[in-house]
């Protein structure tokens, strides 16, 4: 119902009569359709469920308004002579504490604001999708289906969907390394000792597990290993970083951050980072940049000061290159 067709419920306007002879006595409000009619507006009726009846019943109850007179009187909030504050006033007094109620926010109350609760109620009822849809005039059941979602509902499972497969991506991400570590292909990069170190200890672990007379590593003893390890690792296109220790963060330092949950990639500087690593799969990445200072500095249409700038980024670029392919061409 629109703002206008709730202002034009009166006293007495709900009917729960048997219009149809079924025994079901189905809860209808009777008002006027004001939006496009001729001035004065047309009677009409709308079909409720439960929880309108009861909103409504509560409603004559604490207007002043007698039978057939308008049930929210006058707009001026909902507030009904008063009515308003004072139940706002009741649920915020020991009383109101004591059965459990939530306050109600001191703002005006509009009918805007039961639209939600609405289409959650629709929605769960059979049928009650498309039948969202068609009250709430939308185009697409897609759209009621979203509207209707109740909070934490779709959005919720959506989200622990994607932190699921961001874990599961971390981990292959790190047993990637390790598998790389084995075969001789270090990391580079400021934090690659204490990788390195991470990894060995993995090593020497498996090493000293005996299962029995048939001794085969399996995938997932690594993965288990490497669980706690791949779970302070955060993706980045230039690097790795293991964010171990917020206090150790450049990024968090650049901008004046004591802690956080997560590094600022937008501040990263993976070359000066002390949890930042280097691998093969990066390489691609900073050889971009390399290729592009190169012909920029041999231009001559580039002013001196942006050469200097350039050649500072190049020489960075060219120094991750250097460490990438020394640390994988060491044999541990």
């Amino acid at each position: 119902m629109r703002s206008s067709e709730l202002l034009e419920l009166t006293v007495g306007c709900l009917r729960t009569d048997d219009a149809d002879g079924t025994g079901l006595a189905r809860p209808r409000l009777v008002s006027k359709v004001v939006k496009g009619r001729l001035w004065g507006g047309e009677v009409d009726e709308w079909v409720v469920i439960e929880e309108v009846v009861r909103v409504i019943a509560l409603a004559e109850r604490l207007t002043d308004s007698g039978p057939g007179q308008p049930l929210f009187g006058a707009f001026n909030g909902f507030e009904s002579n008063g009515a308003m504050t004072w139940l706002r006033q009741w649920v915020a007094s020991p009383a109101g504490r004591r059965m459990s109620l939530e306050p109600i926010p001191d703002e005006p109350v509009h009918p805007r604001r039961l639209r939600r609760t609405l289409s959650v109620e629709m929605a769960a009822r059979p049928g009650g999708l498309l039948a969202t849809k068609v009250h709430f005039k939308q185009l697409q059941v897609a759209t009621s289906e979203g509207y209707a979602g109740r909070p934490g509902g779709a959005q919720a499972v959506f989200h622990h969907e994607w932190k699921k497969e961001e874990a599961k991506e971390k981990l292959k991400r790190t047993v990637e390394a390790y598998r790389q570590f084995e075969q001789g292909q270090m990391p580079a990069g400021p934090a690659a000792d204490a990788l390195t170190a991470s990894f060995r200890a993995v090593e020497q672990e498996l090493v000293d597990h005996e299962p029995g007379p048939a001794k085969v590593v399996t995938d997932r003893q690594i993965e288990l290993l490497l669980k706690k390890k791949a779970s302070v690792l955060h993706l980045s296109a230039a690097n790795y970083c293991w964010f171990e220790d917020p206090a150790k963060a450049l990024c968090l330092k650049l901008a004046g951050t004591g802690s956080a949950a997560a590094p600022l990639t937008g501040l990263c500087d993976s070359s000066r980072c002390p949890q930042a690593t280097h691998h093969i799969v990066h390489r691609s990445v900073w050889q971009t940049p390399a290729n592009n200072g190169t012909v920029l500095l041999a231009s001559p249409r580039i002013p001196p000061a942006e050469k200097n700038r350039l050649r500072t980024e190049h020489e960075r670029c060219m120094r991750v290159l250097a460490e990438i392919d020394t640390a994988a061409g060491k044999a541990g």
